[in-house]
This record gives structure tokens, C-alpha cells and sequence, in this order.
């Protein structure tokens, strides 16, 4: 059950100084609180002996108001210590995780559903703050603060009243580990289920014109009703248990007492304990039902907190599967790129995606990479943003081998459009200003200019202010296009693959932003993919994939030679355009 206090060992040696003394404080709060009671008792006895003088009933009354604003006063010195250092927590987990997320391969990501890692960012968070907060409070309040009641008890009043009273505790400290062993397993399939309905809900709003399009939308209703409903059974199995909590330390306590009232009373009348001890003794008593309570929350908020601790360390503890290398090598700049022998398949896949790739470019050259669906294209380009591990042969920049240059220098060299654009929920500026975030509209509007997005900029209600919505859902699939081209022109990368994102644009608007593009980028290197062959044309080489096999390979001319499968693409979409432009 502790173990969730073992496992945060590195936060609590950093923030040591501020936890200790949120202890001391709650310690002297708990020991303050003790006095009240001793001073009630102490006025019971000599009202029973007809004592009590003015000035002594001043004395106890002065005594209890300074006693109140006192405990006031540290009582939130260390709530305000011990639970901002919860939020520190949460803080520095939640920093961890987002970190932890950017460094992911997309092998992490086929294995982690969106919604349920939301989950394990969200809810799974707080309980780990609860932990580091409340759960901290109440095991000092059910550890120091129940020792000091017992012994104030037993000290002051009597050893055989107290031990009789306290009876029930080994049956509640029986009790209380199966609770907490049946919490654990329960919160967290309850967690794990949160999660698969977060994931469900973000592919509903994603997915909603598809739904609405094949008329989905009762099914879909249904199915998240279904998990809605899974949801809601784990967390009755939890609630279940928690509600089992307070009524059995509701029966103990009471026990407690019956047991503490008879025999008190007993030896009130044996003249061995005094009527005002037997007051005190019962107010004690009644304090002992928060730390007797405490040790009930701690199981609790424990469990839940060591469920979703072991959530989130699993996902932090992921090992990335590309790394940097131990001692980088540095390379100033891009000269040349070479595939020597290249192979690579997924991981998990038993055929090679990629066969035997060779390939040499020099710094300036465009390179146009076609072929069928699935022939390769973009893993060929995924190998080069070394986003998998498993790489058969060599790929060089320059003379070195990728693996052994850090990930950001790498990346930071290439501007990449990926076939499905992401587009954030900001404004188009912001959007564009991804690939440089200092970027001024003059700047953007240039850029928007190579991309042939300025008269569609004109059209939108708030220009470069506009906001394009979830996953950019205000926009045409065009000009998601062409905002994402944007923002890799405007980093002016040594490196720009265009991975299929001329695909949505016309014929007349890919021209012109291939024209614009070899214009921009004389001096520096491009990978072009597209189905469109018109699109690649231009380049210095082509090479053809077919099965991840380079088929064919050379210059636009050479390859309509070779007779082959270029050739004849090429030529059924040049009846095709010609039939457009007829009709």
C-alpha cells in the first residue's frame, strides 16, 4: 500500500525541506488541538467542586480564544504548504508525460490510444496529486495524530479506559487491507475503461461527417452508450467499496465508544478516573474518529493513487525505440544524402516494406519519388526523419551515418508535409508560424504566395486571423494543403519532402506552385511524392517503388523511354487531363 510514497521518492527528496516542515506544522497543529479538551475536563472538576473562580473561568476562556487563533494560523501554514506541493506534482508529472510524448515513435503510439493516454494525463494525474496532498494528511493524522490522542489518553487520563476503548482497531486494520486490495483492482480497470471511452469520443467529433454521411449516428450513439455503460459499472464496483468504508469505521467507532462510556462510567463510580476526566476522555474519543476515519481514506486514496501512478510510469517508462546516439557526430551541412543498400520493414511485420534501396543526392536536386499505393513512398521518408528503429544498411548525410547524429539536428534540417495535414486549432498566421514562430506577415504572405494561398486568404472572414478549427475543419482539404506547404516554406528547411500534398490542388494550381518551388529552391534539396506525375516532371531524378523495390529510375525523359510503368501512368493521365480540358 506504501509503496505509491516509495515510488514518488524522487519528489519528496527534492521538495524534502518543504514537506518536513508541513509535517512539523501538522504535528504541532494536531498537538495544539490536544489541550481544548484537557482544559474542558479541567472546568467540569471544579465546577463538580464548586472551585471555579472568575478569574479561573477567565483564565480557561482567554486560554481556549488564543488557543483557536493559534491553531488557525498553523493549521493553514501547512495546508497551504502540503497541498501546493501536491500541485507541484501534478505540475512536474504532467511536464514529464508531454516531454515524454514528443519524443515518441509513431510504434508508441499504435500501442497507446489518444483517449486513453488523455485519460492517463487527466484523471490519473489527480489521483497521483491526492496522493502527495490528502494522502500525506491523512497518514499523519492516522499515524502521529492517533499516537498522540492515545497517549494523551493514556497518559492523562487511564491506560485501561484507553486500551478497552480501542479494541476494535485490529479488526478495522483487517478490514480496511481488503478494501484496499479490492480498490486498487477495481480503480483501475474503472481508469483503463475512462480511457477506451475517452478514445471513442475523440473519433466520434473526428469522424462525425463520415457518421452523418452513412447515416451511423444511432449506431455510433449506441455503441458509446454501451462503453458509456461500462464506465459507469466499473466506477460502481469502486463506489461499491467506498461506500463500504465509512459505515464499517461508523460501526467501530461506535463500538468505540459503548465500550469507552461502560467501563468509564465504571470507574467514575470506583473514584478511580474523575467526571471531568470521563468528559475529556469521550472528547478524545470523538478526535480519535477522524484519525480511526484517516486510516480508512489512506487506504483508499493510496490505492488509487498507486493505480494511477503504475499507469502513468508505465507510459513514461516506454523506452523510446530511436535514440540519440551516446556522442553524437555533428554535421554542418547538407552536401549530400545517400541510401546505400537500404532495407527495413515494421516492426512486427515479417516482409520488407523496403528493399535494397540505393540512392545518392547531392545538395540542390530535386528528387521525385513515385509509385503505386503502398509501394513505400512514405516510409522511404520516414526512415529519413529516423522515426523507426531496425534500419538495414545505411543512410548517410553528408558522409556520416544518421544514427549517429542527434534527433535534432536531423529534424531540424527538414521541412516535411506529410500526406494527412495537421492543422492546429489556432488561426492560419499561427498555423503558418509553426515553421517559424518570429515569422512576420510580410514573411507569411510570401510564403502563402509560394503556396498559392493568398487569393484564398482574401476569401476568409478574418484574413490571417482566422481561426481554421478542430483538425483545421473550416478548411478544404486544398488549403489545408496548402497552409501545411506554408508552414515548410517558411522554414526554408536544407531538406523539404512533400509526401503527396499536392494531391487535393488542381492541375493549374500544382503548376504554379511547382514553378514557384524551383524557383525558391535552387540551392537546396527536395523530395517529391505524388500520384500526379505531372508533379515530379521537373525533378532531377525519379526513382519508381514498386513493392519497396526501386523499379525504375532516372530523369522525366529517360524514364518515358524505358517503357514501363512510368511511361504508362504518365501517358493515361495526360488522356485524362486532356479530357477534362475538353469537356
Amino acid at each position: 500500500m506504501f509503496q505509491v510514497f516509495k515510488k514518488l521518492d524522487w519528489f519528496f527528496k527534492h521538495y524534502w525541506k518543504r514537506y518536513t516542515f508541513a509535517i512539523i506544522t501538522l504535528i504541532i497543529a494536531s498537538a495544539i488541538g490536544l489541550i481544548p479538551p484537557r482544559l474542558l475536563g479541567y472546568a467540569i472538576d471544579h465546577i463538580q467542586f464548586q472551585t471555579l473562580t472568575s478569574q479561573l473561568l477567565t483564565i480557561i476562556v482567554v486560554g481556549y480564544l488564543v488557543l483557536i487563533v493559534v491553531h488557525y494560523s498553523v493549521s493553514f501554514i501547512w495546508d497551504y504548504t502540503l497541498f501546493s506541493g501536491a500541485v507541484i506534482l501534478e505540475r512536474w508529472t504532467r511536464s514529464k508525460l508531454i516531454n515524454h510524448f514528443l519524443r515518441m515513435t509513431p510504434t508508441f503510439y499504435g500501442k497507446y490510444k489518444t483517449g486513453d493516454l488523455m485519460a492517463r494525463s487527466t484523471n490519473d494525474l489527480k489521483a497521483i496529486a491526492q496522493t502527495a496532498g490528502f494522502g500525506v494528511l491523512t497518514l499523519v493524522d492516522s499515524t502521529t495524530f492517533m499516537f498522540m490522542l492515545i497517549a494523551m489518553m493514556g497518559f492523562s487520563i487511564s491506560w485501561k479506559l484507553t486500551l478497552a476503548a480501542l479494541i476494535p482497531l485490529p479488526i478495522m486494520a483487517i478490514i480496511m487491507n481488503k478494501y484496499g486490495a479490492a480498490i486498487h483492482a477495481r480503480f483501475t480497470e474503472a481508469q483503463a475503461a475512462f480511457g477506451n471511452m475517452n478514445n471513442e469520443v475523440l473519433e466520434s467529433i473526428r469522424g462525425v461527417r463520415v457518421i452523418r454521411a452513412f447515416v451511423q449516428e444511432k449506431q455510433d450513439k449506441d455503441r458509446f452508450e454501451a462503453m458509456t455503460e461500462d464506465v459507469y459499472q466499473k466506477n460502481i464496483a469502486v463506489a461499491k467499496i467506498d461506500a463500504m468504508f465509512e459505515p464499517t469505521m461508523k460501526i467501530l467507532v461506535g463500538l468505540s465508544y459503548t465500550i469507552g462510556l461502560g467501563y468509564g462510567t465504571v470507574l467514575v463510580f470506583q473514584n478511580v478516573i474523575s467526571l471531568g476526566d470521563l468528559v475529556s476522555f469521550n472528547v478524545y474519543l470523538g478526535m480519535l474518529i477522524w484519525p480511526m476515519f484517516a486510516v480508512g481514506e489512506l487506504i483508499n486514496v493510496l490505492q488509487r493513487g498507486n493505480a494511477s501512478l503504475d499507469r502513468v510510469n508505465e507510459t513514461i517508462g516506454y523506452e523510446a525505440d530511436v535514440k540519440d546516439p551516446e556522442k553524437p557526430m555533428s554535421v554542418t551541412e547538407v552536401e549530400t544524402i545517400e541510401f546505400a543498400n537500404v532495407s527495413f520493414s515494421y516492426p512486427g511485420t515479417k516482409r520488407n516494406q523496403l528493399e535494397n534501396i540505393n540512392l545518392s543526392i547531392t545538395k540542390g536536386q530535386t528528387i521525385g519519388v513515385v509509385g503505386k499505393t503502398g509501394s513505400g513512398k512514405t516510409t522511404l521518408f520516414k526512415l529519413m526523419l529516423r522515426q523507426y528503429p531496425g534500419v538495414v544498411g545505411e543512410i548517410k548525410v553528408s558522409g556520416v551515418d544518421l544514427e549517429r547524429m542527434s534527433l535534432d539536428q536531423i529534424r531540424s534540417w527538414i521541412g516535411y508535409v506529410p500526406q494527412d495535414q495537421v492543422m492546429f486549432s489556432k488561426s492560419v498566421r499561427e498555423n503558418i508560424q509553426f515553421g517559424k514562430s518570429d515569422a512576420s506577415d510580410e514573411e507569411i504572405y510570401r510564403v502563402m504566395e509560394l503556396a498559392h494561398f493568398v487569393e484564398d486568404i482574401k476569401q476568409l472572414p478574418q484574413g490571417l486571423d482566422t481561426k481554421v478549427g478542430e483538425s483545421g475543419v473550416t478548411l478544404s482539404g486544398g488549403q489545408k494543403q496548402r497552409v501545411a506547404l506554408a508552414r515548410a516554406f517558411i522554414k526554408d528547411p536544407e531538406i523539404l519532402i512533400l509526401d503527396d500534398s499536392l494531391s487535393a490542388v488542381d492541375g493549374k494550381t500544382e503548376s504554379k506552385i511547382i514553378a514557384h518551388l524551383r524557383e525558391e529552391r535552387k540551392n537546396k534539396t527536395t523530395f517529391i511524392a505524388a500520384h500526379r506525375l505531372s508533379a515530379v516532371t521537373h525533378a532531377d531524378h525519379i526513382i519508381v517503388l514498386e513493392d519497396g523495390i526501386i523499379a525504375e529510375e532516372g530523369t522525366h525523359e529517360e524514364l518515358i523511354q524505358n517503357d514501363g510503368w512510368y511511361k504508362e501512368q504518365y501517358e493515361q493521365q495526360q488522356l485524362e487531363d486532356d479530357k477534362e480540358a475538353i469537356s
